[in-house]
């Protein structure tokens, strides 16, 4: 096993990963930004550098700068938890040729799934059912026949990206060359690369997954579904384990595909192979992600699991420690992702400092967070909080445990989506489990809430707490002091002396 990995993220994928190191004995080291110097990873790993400033170009996303600061502590490996580098073959063999590990997939598998239409075609040849359209050369000859075969409402999406990006809806052939070129635009700005190719669009589909380990020994299991039907502008908030809507017959089907999908692409680590399930029961690949997926807690909790630790193992060269015959579950599990931003206003990120948070707690109740009271939301950032996640022995009983513990955390500072995560797990349609990815746009297309006033008591809480930062002993600051023995910040964040 690794004795000391970098950790190549921020947030609370990094703290949740430098909490699963330490449980290991595994020394980590973080890297942050300008504006993360007091962030909650930094002060959590064994060691701690700086990478550059606030833009991600300039920082967690500057492989050189990523791979010197893994040299330089003697690191044997870096773990890109999701987001910035995790999907990004270029990473992992700069990684490679500088003689460490990276915690994933091998580049092969992330440049094949990366790129939409090869891996359409990957998995047709696989016998893994796809969504009918066209993934023929870009440009088409005659992207108009192509798409009355295809027949209308369709998709044009993007071949080299993913979350909504690059992506129009074509609900007749007169919208279609404006689709085409906005998705080729938006394409080309978000990822780099224009290629584009036309998709069936399915109405009312479920979104459903299944999580995927395999180690370099020739074992690829499953460890059952998610359902992650919940989404606003095409990025998940909402996800549980098991999806309600499969049975058995179903559930093994879908399972076997997605171990089928793993296997022809030669993948190891850990992985999630995503299907739409229509109305009618019939299921489509829609795409696999060759990283840690930011729900992999609902399936930690159903299944007893923990996956970052098992990719650990699997990245050091171990197999995996069970079969597909020793993976069961238990109850169900529901995830909250909590965002500063304001649903009622288009889901738009909110900013500004964390005066208080209040996080919940209890039997089966777990918050994955990166932040703290006295942070700040900044504009460089994506702006989720946290994860809230539930254990209960069923459905119903997680629903009243995600209920309650919602009502139960507080945050006092930018606006953020948790009481809107409450009116979807209170809607009925919910609870009755009839979900779709258009669940939010059919049932909270017109939301909004007033918001009420804060609680006195809460206020003088937080009031307190801000107060309190500059004092000695109350809250983690990276502090010096002068030769008079006065205390003053290093432009480095570092300290010395002081109490924590």
């Amino acid at each position: 096993m690794f004795k000391k990995i970098l950790v190549a993220n921020r947030g609370e994928i990094a703290v949740r990963i430098i909490k699963a190191c330490q449980e290991l004995g595994i020394a980590t080291v973080a890297v942050y930004s300008e504006v993360d110097r007091d962030a909650r990873h930094r002060w959590l790993a064994d060691e701690a550098i700086p990478v550059g400033p606030a833009s991600p170009a300039e920082s967690y996303l500057c492989i050189e700068k990523l791979v010197e600061a893994a040299l330089q502590t003697g690191c044997e490996a870096a773990h890109p938890g999701y987001g910035f580098l995790s999907e990004n073959a270029q990473f992992v063999e700069a990684l490679q040729a500088a003689g460490l590990t990276f915690i994933g997939p091998d580049p092969e598998a992330i440049r094949l799934m990366g790129d939409k239409t090869a891996a359409r075609r990957h998995m047709q040849a696989a016998a893994v059912p796809i969504i009918p359209g066209f993934d023929g050369p870009d440009p088409a000859p005659d992207y108009a026949s192509e798409a009355a075969k295809i027949g209308y409402p369709l998709l044009v999406k993007a071949a080299g990206g993913g979350g909504g990006k690059g992506m129009r809806l074509v609900p007749g052939p007169d919208a279609l060359p404006y689709a085409i070129e906005a998705a080729r635009r938006e394409a080309q700005s978000a990822f780099g690369d224009a290629t584009l190719y036309l998709e069936k669009y399915l109405e009312q589909p479920r979104h459903i997954e299944f999580q995927i380990l395999a180690d370099r020994h020739g074992t690829v299991v499953h460890l059952f579904e998610r359902e992650c039907s919940i989404q606003r502008r095409h990025q998940k908030i909402v996800e549980e384990a098991p999806a309600p809507a499969l049975d058995g017959a179903l559930r093994e089907a879908m399972a076997q595909a997605a171990i089928r999908a793993a296997a022809s692409a030669g993948y190891v680590n850990a992985g999630t192979v995503e299907f739409l399930l229509d109305k009618a029961g019939h299921f489509y690949f829609l795409e696999m992600n060759t990283r840690l997926q930011v729900e992999h807690p609902v399936t930690e909790l159903v299944t007893g699991l923990d996956l970052v630790q098992l990719q650990l193992l699997v990245a050091a060269g171990r197999p995996l420690p069970f079969s597909q015959a020793d993976v069961s579950r238990r109850g169900h599990a529901i995830e909250c992702r909590i965002y500063a931003e304001d649903p009622a206003n288009d889901f738009l990120p909110s900013v500004g400092p964390l005066l208080q948070v209040a996080e919940p707690s209890g039997p089966g109740v777990r918050v994955d967070s990166g932040v703290r009271s006295g942070d700040a939301v900044t504009v460089h950032y994506d702006p989720m909080l946290a994860k809230l996640i539930v254990h209960a022995p069923d459905r119903d009983a997680a629903i009243r445990k995600m209920d309650r513990a919602l009502k139960n955390y507080a945050i006092l500072g930018p606006q953020t989506n948790i009481a809107f995560l409450q009116a979807v797990l209170n809607h009925s349609e919910f609870r009755a489990g009839n979900l779709s990815t258009h669940f939010i746009e059919d049932h909270f297309s017109n939301w909004a809430r007033s918001k009420p006033p804060p609680d006195l008591a809460f206020i003088v809480a937080a009031l307190q707490e801000a107060l309190s930062a500059n004092e000695p002993g109350l809250r983690r600051q990276p502090v010096d002091r002068d030769e008079a023995g006065n205390p003053w910040r290093r432009s480095d964040g570092f300290r010395v002396g002081g109490r924590v």
